[in-house]
């Protein structure tokens, strides 16, 4: 019954919320019981105001109705429009309140619902302001997949910071590397990869972010983990029995690759690689003699829808692995290229007799020496576009990041993946690392030199203690000599560029730079990339004395 005068009783029954205090009966509080279904039932009609978001969410998380209502409450609190950064802000220093269990179970609830309604905050520029603050809370175990994810949201460029790569080390070394740590450190080697030393793994699974954009494009009003277990729902009833035919539209949505990738069915799984693999062998393999396809247009979309969704589960299908080993002893190497070797960059790497057997089970004319002759052009053409790119874009820090990255697979093929292969890099792509500017870049360089010398040595052991067929390329000691001497003139000797040290520039020309003891400039002292140690070193010096 509406009392005499009122006119809204939404309004009214947020204003008697709003003064629920601590310590409030709730059992048998009928007065409570019919505010809460009026809100309720606005709630799951029509989405909450910002004001209403905002009033509700304090009463949710200050527990003063009870641990029952206020999750009833955090569990209807779904907003018509916008949520005001401002409540969120609020929301997180609730998360310092006592713990206890009741109070745990609220902090990962109320996480869970800043990760939903993400995309509808007004503004994050207060929330990028308390960066510190949360990401103090990824040393809580039970907290840090959620904290992590929110961080991830968060992060731009000055929020990474040598502290936080430390501490998520730490994390990491303590949990082991969980996917939402992995991913966080993924996204600040991104922003800072002079920060992050470690290789973070390719394959890694990051679909947060695209499950986000893909949720909002289903519905306007699609905010609340229960439509989207509505959603799931639909599409655990027309996935597993697709027919053949319509296989290929699960490629084209990433809803239904990201259902697949978390439920991890195997029969849906078979069920797509089969007629992914057909497709591909009907398409290419078994296309007309004199190689033209029906529709090269036809043909180039097709890879590209398989290209993003391998890109979307961050790893490729076996079928198309398959696909490409039988398809690359008869491609002309101009079809498709950009498509094929696209797809060729996400075939992982694997030890030399599992690489041989795959080959020999679907292809028995490659032979063992065929397929280290196409390594090894890979390798090398690699290293050409990498000196190529790192000249035209003056040695651009990312770049010569990522080439590094990709010659620390290189200098372990003979360790970890038992091919008798040693490929030394590129001058155009040692010299850039030796001279870089930053310290990061000449430390992973000296690292993979030390690798380098590792392969070598066990590679010349097992030579003369067995009888090995193959083996290491006498060039191939020299170049890595030419390379070391080449370092150790510069870092250690002040003996930069100067003859006989393998790295030689043309006197004139040095001294037409004016620079006095060039010899030296590029030692440890002296290096570019250890100047600001120099500094420091300079500086408590000074202070002690």
């Amino acid at each position: 019954m509406k009392k005499k005068g009122e006119t809204n009783p939404f309004r009214s029954a947020l204003s008697s919320l709003s003064q629920v205090r601590e310590g409030t009966t709730v059992k048998g509080n009928d007065e409570l019981e019919r505010n809460l279904v009026v809100v309720e039932t606005i709630a799951f009609g029509q989405g909450l105001p910002p004001e209403a978001v905002s009033l509700l969410l304090d009463l949710a998380l200050s527990l003063r109705a009870g641990s029952g209502t206020c999750s009833r409450v955090l569990k209807f609190l779904i907003p018509a429009s916008v949520v005001p950064q401002e409540a969120i802000v609020r929301g997180v220093s609730w998360l310092c309140k006592t713990c206890s269990c009741s109070i745990f179970l609220f902090k990962v609830l109320f996480l869970r619902w800043v990760l939903t309604v993400f995309d509808l905050i007004d503004c994050k520029d207060h929330l990028r302001a308390i960066y510190g603050f949360i990401f103090s809370f990824v040393t809580e175990e039970n907290l840090c997949p959620f904290i992590c994810h929110l961080l991830y949201l968060l992060t731009m460029r000055e929020h990474v910071q040598p502290y936080r790569v430390r501490k998520l080390l730490d994390v990491q070394a303590k949990m082991g590397r969980q996917p939402y740590l992995m991913q966080l450190l993924a996204l600040y080697k991104v922003f800072r990869p002079e920060l992050v030393s470690f290789s973070v793994p390719t394959r890694m699974r990051v679909s947060a972010c695209v499950l986000k954009n893909s949720l909002s494009t289903l519905s306007g009003t699609l905010l609340h983990c229960n439509v989207f277990g509505d959603c799931v729902s639909m599409l655990r009833a027309c996935i597993l029995f697709q027919l053949p035919a319509q296989m290929g539209s699960l490629l084209g949505s990433s809803l239904a690759l990201h259902y697949l990738d978390c439920v991890q069915d195997e029969s849906a799984f078979l069920r797509l690689n089969f007629w992914l693999g057909h497709s591909l062998q009907e398409e290419f393999l078994l296309c007309p003699a004199d190689g033209s396809l029906s529709s090269l247009a036809e043909a180039s979309q097709f890879l590209s829808i398989i290209l993003s969704s391998q890109q979307f589960l961050q790893e490729s299908f076996f079928s198309t692995e398959s696909f490409l080993y039988k398809f690359l002893t008869v491609w002309d190497g101009s079809l498709l290229r950009t498509h094929f070797l696209d797809l060729l960059s996400h075939v992982p790497l694997m030890p030399s007799h599992c690489e041989y057997n795959f080959f020999f089970l679907f292809s028995r004319t490659m032979t063992l020496s065929g397929f280290m002759d196409t390594i090894i052009e890979l390798v090398r053409f690699v290293g050409r576009l990498a000196a190529e790119g790192l000249r035209l874009e003056n040695c651009h820090v990312l770049l010569l990041s990522q080439t590094l990255t990709f010659y620390e697979t290189v200098c372990d093929m003979f360790v970890k993946y038992g091919l008798p292969l040693v490929i030394m890099p590129p001058a155009g792509v040692f010299y850039p690392a030796l001279l870089a500017t930053d310290s990061l870049t000449v430390d992973r360089l000296g690292y993979i030199m030390y690798r380098y010398r590792e392969n070598l040595t066990l590679a010349k052991k097992q030579e003369q203690q067995s009888e090995q067929t193959f083996h290491i390329s006498r060039n191939t000691y020299q170049e890595f000599n030419q390379h070391l001497v080449a370092m150790v003139s510069c870092l250690w000797n002040s003996k930069s560029f100067l003859p006989g040290t393998g790295f030689e520039i043309d006197e004139c020309l040095l001294t037409q730079t004016k620079v006095p003891e060039y010899g030296s400039r590029f030692d440890l002292v002296h290096h570019p990339a250890f100047f600001k140690y120099a500094i420091e070193f300079h500086q408590k010096v000074s202070a002690v004395c």
